[in-house]
């Protein structure tokens, strides 16, 4: 059983690894996530949210309810860790 579960682990890992031959390079302004977003934001956050810092508008305007909700992810994720390690009074 555990040499079935190695030889998957590394077969999906090699595939993996196989995949990220097909990423653009790091930082490629030309990379298609790159293409359409960016430049919306970099050209319109002060007009549309008024804060001169463009992460700031990103994380706090443009994408807020998906941070706030990954904050409520990694607290959840926090409690349920400190719940599951804390010892019980002896």
């Amino acid at each position: 059983m555990k040499k079935r579960a190695l030889i998957s682990t590394l077969f999906t890992g090699a595939l993996l690894l196989y995949g990220t031959g097909d990423f653009p390079p790091w930082g490629d302004p030309n990379a298609p996530a790159a293409r359409h977003v960016s430049p919306l934001y970099i050209e319109r956050s002060v007009e549309d949210t008024h804060v001169p810092n463009v992460v700031t508008a990103v994380l706090a305007d443009y994408r807020g309810y998906d941070t706030m909700f990954e904050t409520i992810v990694i607290f959840c994720a926090g409690v349920v860790v400190v719940s599951a390690l804390r010892r019980p009074d002896a």
